[in-house]
């Protein structure tokens, strides 16, 4: 018989973001097609069957009638998926009857309850953005660097990164028409971001004044509405296009592309089938960044920051402590600034707007392997195995853990991992791709003072900055 799992069994506080009635089937792995087919038609004619009985004022339809979700009042199969012959199945409404059913055919793998989740950005406060500054220093900033980012101006270039979010304001000046609507999931929503927190995950991984990898191409992804929230099948669902989409791009071999990226700053509860989904992408070639979340609890209770193939990501601040409010434990990969962070947002097409969260540390680290990624080596190099053409996603997470700052960050549970991202400040990769820590500077460095783009904001720091010196100088 197989499992039937929920959110609500990890934690108890989430029973109540559970969809009554509403689930995700998984099959196991090599399933035969023409067998998944021939269950999927038995599985429908049992459910309309299971209905006929049913009165009209039952629960059941009460459920169905969501338009925002359901298809048909009498439940059924919504809609399926499969990346990569590695992870597939569907998704429906059905009656606990065809639950038992479908629960006793030795194809399926586990039967999960399908649940809400949600974006995990934090809140909205006034500061200076220092994150770009963070990543490409080993020091912690001062007064010298906290507003100068250093980076390899090629970054991003022939690479894709796939923001599964709330949406793109792909028309923001800040994205260069570099930006494009991929796919709208939730049943009967428009494709656009009318919540802001995609699009603000967009800049921080690709816009010219805010992005690490300002040269690459953004996909929007929308799973979640304009609430914020949305429902765990649907995040499957955008998980397996930003693959399939994927996939298509490799096999088309078009000159310059370098491969792709994907982030996903939202989370929910414990969900093995989102988990198994984000595996299945990686192991389809796309690199790919998590949230940890911002329970300020253990991330391995939380999906999708628990999907061991995924680089999970935990939030630190700009005075280098854990940012209290992100998820830790060993699940945790790595940590990036996400405490005051300033990007894109939507309301104009110039719009920024300050966030906090572990949504907002994420994508550093989506625009970190977006930026590695493109300045990977030629195949033909040292760095590559004999026929390898380019790095796959174990590969690059490894490096990118091994090449980041260790042993820097306050407030670390002994079970965390202590590591803060580093993008080698502009300087020649050799030690990144050789996984040495030391770095040999070059050429090409490039220095991006956001003086340009905060104007007042830097201002206000430096005045308060005075502030204290003076009262240090009065004592």
């Amino acid at each position: 018989l197989a499992p039937l799992v929920s959110t609500a069994q990890f934690n108890p506080d989430a029973i109540s973001k559970i969809i009554p009635n509403r689930y995700i089937i998984v099959f196991k792995r090599g399933a035969p097609q023409e067998e998944i087919d021939f269950h999927k038609e038995n599985v429908q004619q049992a459910q309309l069957q299971s209905v006929e009985n049913l009165s009209a004022e039952d629960a059941f339809f009460i459920s169905t009638k969501d338009a925002s979700l359901s298809t048909s009042e009498a439940g059924g199969i919504q809609d399926s998926f499969n990346i990569d012959n590695l992870f597939s199945g569907y998704i429906g409404y059905f009656t606990q009857e065809i639950v038992d059913l479908i629960r006793q055919n030795p194809l399926v793998d586990f039967v999960e309850r399908d649940s809400i989740v949600e974006a995990t950005e934090f809140d909205t406060q006034n500061s200076a953005p220092w994150g770009l500054a963070r990543i490409s220093h080993r020091e912690r900033l001062n007064l010298g660097s906290f507003n100068k980012y250093l980076y390899d101006d090629d970054a991003g270039r022939g690479v894709t990164s796939y923001v599964i979010d709330t949406g793109v304001n792909i028309n923001h000046k800040d994205f260069e028409k570099r930006a494009i609507w991929g796919k709208t999931i939730p049943l009967n929503d428009e494709d656009l971001d009318g919540n802001g927190h995609g699009t603000h995950c967009a800049g921080t991984i690709a816009s010219k004044h805010y992005g690490v990898a300002k040269n690459a191409n953004v996909v929007a992804v929308k799973v979640l509405r304009s609430n914020g929230s949305g429902t765990m099948s649907d995040v499957v669902k955008g998980v397996e296009y930003a693959a399939k989409a994927h996939q298509k791009e490799a096999q088309e071999k078009k000159k310059g592309f370098k491969g792709s990226t994907a982030n996903m700053s939202l989370g929910g509860g414990k969900s093995p089938a989102l988990d198994l989904a984000v595996n299945a992408a990686v192991e389809a070639g796309i690199h790919f960044a998590v949230a940890a979340g911002n329970e300020n609890q253990d991330a391995c209770n939380t999906s999708p920051a628990s999907a061991d193939k995924a680089i999970t990501v935990g939030a630190s601040t700009l005075s280098d402590d854990r940012a209290y409010f992100s998820n830790w434990g060993k699940c945790v990969d790595v940590f990036a600034p996400g405490l005051n962070i300033l990007s894109t947002y939507i309301g104009s097409d110039d719009a920024t707007a300050t966030l906090s969260g572990t949504s907002m540390a994420s994508p550093h680290v989506a625009g970190l392997l977006t930026y590695f990624l493109s300045l990977q080596p030629g195949s033909d190099s040292e760095f590559f195995e004999l026929g390898q053409d380019s790095l796959t996603p174990q590969q690059l997470k490894k490096k990118l853990i091994h090449y980041s700052t260790k042993d820097i960050l306050f407030d670390i549970p002994e079970d965390t991992p202590n590591v803060l991202i580093y993008n080698g400040g502009g300087q020649d990769l050799s030690a990144f791709w050789n996984d040495t820590k030391k770095s040999h500077s070059s050429g090409f460095k490039q220095e991006l003072n956001m003086d340009e783009f905060i104007g007042s904001k830097t201002d206000l720091i430096f005045d308060q900055v005075r502030d204290i010196l003076d009262k240090l100088n009065i004592i």
